[in-house]
């Protein structure tokens, strides 16, 4: 967690940037029966019977000190696709010596997924272009692209969409908008901070670490 908010401290570097990633996965569903249409001045209503049209995966990234974004839409969440998605990450920062990535630990996260499905030297090269920083287990609220999951879902993802065409459309839009709104993310939970308010974790572990308890 520290190295995490440690990272998340430093100043902007455009040699080093530090990007957020994650994924999840999103339920495509539709309406049985169609809501009535919206009237002004009321809430909208929809019927309570949908129906499932299968999943898919959403695939986002944001660099919060720029507010630069990435996002892709893929039928699942696999190594192929993590791929596609660091491959694509990797062109958004050309002249980047490393992109400090800030994921989470699932098993596809790693340069293995690189190693199957790219040549080798192609494999290496891209995983050079990466440092990898993991949020610990059970922690993914470090991880700031959580933030901006959590917009767009108030804002789309929300509503029943029964198509990937659609949610594609929408999901990805929405994106590009708050990317040229320049939408950024200021992250106030630091390392002072978190030796505080959680001090009972840190002197379970090691007594002394009382002393950063508010007095």
């Amino acid at each position: 967690m520290e190295q995490i908010l440690g990272l998340y401290a430093l100043p902007y570097d455009p040699l080093y940037p530090v990007v957020c990633f994650d994924e999840r996965p999103c339920f495509l569903i539709g309406d049985k029966v169609e809501p009535l249409a919206l009237q002004t001045g009321k809430v909208r209503k929809e019927h309570y019977a949908y129906e499932k049209f299968g999943s898919c995966a959403l695939l986002a990234a944001i660099e919060p000190l720029t507010g630069k974004r990435l996002a892709q839409v893929h039928p699942q969440r696999a190594k192929r696709e993590y791929t596609l998605f660091c491959q694509a990450l990797a062109n958004m920062f050309p002249d980047a010596i490393q992109i400090r990535l800030v994921q989470d630990n699932l098993n596809t996260h790693d340069t293995s997924a690189f190693y199957e499905n790219l040549p080798a030297d192609e494999a290496l090269a891209l995983a050079e272009r990466f440092e990898f920083h993991f949020t610990p287990k059970s922690a993914s609220w470090l991880n700031m692209i959580e933030i901006e999951f959590s917009a767009l879902a108030r804002q789309c993802l929300h509503r029943r969409i029964p198509t990937v065409t659609q949610l594609e459309h929408e999901f990805l839009a929405l994106v590009h908008e708050r990317e040229a709104k320049h939408i950024k993310i200021n992250w106030q939970f630091s390392i002072q901070s978190a030796r505080t308010k959680l001090n009972s974790h840190y002197t379970a572990i090691q007594i002394d670490n009382k002393k950063f308890a508010e007095s």
